[in-house]
């Protein structure tokens, strides 16, 4: 029953707004979210929901971390904005990038700010094709990326996409890319795909200005997980074939994996890396692409050379995103973010795991670091518009929890700051919940 007086908002909601990924013709009235504090939010139902999505991946720190809320209350009262293309820069944006680029893995020293992942992707492309370009190496100029690969919404992060429910329709306006197994394939071997890998590099290298890839995990496409051996054969491959290798850390960074990036759990160093989602805690829509001085420096030439990247944002390097971003680095560090997911949050999800394993209609368990997933459809079944998904995150409603599979792909991504309790809450209710699914 919803309270009449958010009956405006439903109704407006019903008459203009466009939601994404969101069939709008049968859908039933949204929540409307009144607030969220910590690892929940309410609505005008009067119901609390934990949040077991993390708002889409992006609130690590939680909901309204008081941090977070004053570092952006702070700025906006001396800079909301400025322009910084050219001969402007300020402190929130010069000062997380030094600190990004001490936590950042190898030889990345160089920062480039955007609006969201699909841009920092963008960014990555770009800064690697023109880079060969003006470097002597023009034909490099292909992109390798993976099955079930997901890296955004431009047309260049969406060419590069291997979901076909996102992007086959779109196939007109894309760019070719090298497409190659994944290592995470559900019926697939990652070595095997490994040997396919490294067999493209040796033979196709020469044409090649980067490989793409989601380290560890493969999020969107239904939470695919690869081990950190093929990882660190990719990057030895890329070595080998002179081409660029772009870590798309926007979901699997910030911790999330269990180490703060997801190639130091493989003990690798991208040439290229993006942030994004949990960069700013979930507070505001910043990303950000990292890069090496030697393709920094690649860009480097008097005025009229034309070699400066031309690309950016009108918001690029915001003064509230940057300042939001910097506190949640302070935060991650002066709070022990990292030791907490260690110790409480990884075997407390293993645990609840194990137990969602034993029913029958939970196939395919599997676990990185602060992510556990599992098919609700059997092996060789899985869909991405199929009826179990919706089942089973109504059911997760009913009892409490937030929860939006990626198809039959059910998932939790807590924030990385749920306690012991809440995180066991959570899987409790997601094994409960798999009652719910017919057949």
């Amino acid at each position: 029953m919803v309270n009449p007086a958010f009956e405006s908002i439903l109704q407006a909601d019903r008459n203009h707004l466009w939601h994404p990924y969101t069939q709008m013709q049968d859908r039933p009235d949204p929540l409307v979210v009144t607030g969220a504090q910590g690892c929940s939010f309410t609505t005008s139902a009067g119901q609390t929901l934990l949040d077991g999505t993390a708002s889409w991946w992006v609130a690590a720190l939680g909901h309204r971390h008081p941090r977070l809320v004053a570092a952006l209350t702070r700025q906006a009262g001396v800079l909301p904005h400025i322009v910084m293309a050219g001969n402007t820069t300020h402190g929130p944006a010069a000062e997380l990038a030094e600190r990004l680029i001490d936590i950042a893995p190898g030889k990345l020293n160089r920062v480039f700010y955007s609006d969201d992942g699909s841009t920092a992707v963008e960014v990555a492309l770009k800064i690697a094709f023109q880079f060969f370009q003006q470097n002597g190496q023009p034909r490099r100029n292909r992109f390798v990326a993976f099955t079930g690969s997901f890296h955004g919404e431009t047309i260049g992060a969406v060419s590069l996409g291997g979901v076909a429910v996102f992007h086959q329709r779109f196939a007109p306006l894309l760019f070719t890319c090298d497409r190659l197994p994944s290592p995470g394939e559900p019926d697939g071997d990652w070595e095997q795909a490994a040997q396919a890998m490294e067999r493209h590099l040796s033979e196709h290298g020469e044409h090649i200005a980067a490989v793409v890839i989601e380290p560890l995990i493969q999020g969107a496409v239904g939470m695919w997980v690869h081990p950190p051996e093929y990882l660190r054969r990719l990057r030895a491959a890329c070595d080998k074939a002179g081409c660029l290798l772009i870590a798309d850390e926007v979901f699997v960074g910030y911790g999330r994996t269990g180490t703060f990036w997801a190639c130091d759990g493989a003990g690798i160093a991208p040439d290229l890396l993006t942030t994004g989602k949990g960069f700013a805690g979930g507070m505001l829509p910043i990303a950000a692409t990292l890069a090496t001085e030697e393709v920094f420096a690649g860009f480097l030439g008097n005025h009229g050379s034309g070699r400066a990247l031309y690309y950016g944002h009108s918001f690029y390097g915001n003064p509230l995103g940057t300042a939001v971003a910097l506190e949640t680095l302070k935060v991650f560090e002066e709070e022990r973010v990292m030791a907490h997911v260690q110790k409480v949050t990884v075997p407390t999800l293993t645990q609840g795991l194990a137990a969602i394993a034993q029913h029958p209609k939970a196939h395919r368990p599997r676990q990185v670091g602060a992510m556990i997933a599992f098919d609700l459809d059997p092996p060789g079944t899985t869909s991405y518009l199929g009826d179990a998904g919706p089942q089973w995150a109504a059911a997760c409603q009913q009892m409490g929890l937030y929860a939006r599979p990626l198809g039959s792909a059910a998932y939790l991504v807590p924030p990385l700051v749920a306690d012991k309790a809440t995180l066991t809450r959570m899987t409790s209710i997601a094994l409960d919940a798999l009652d719910a699914i017919e057949g």
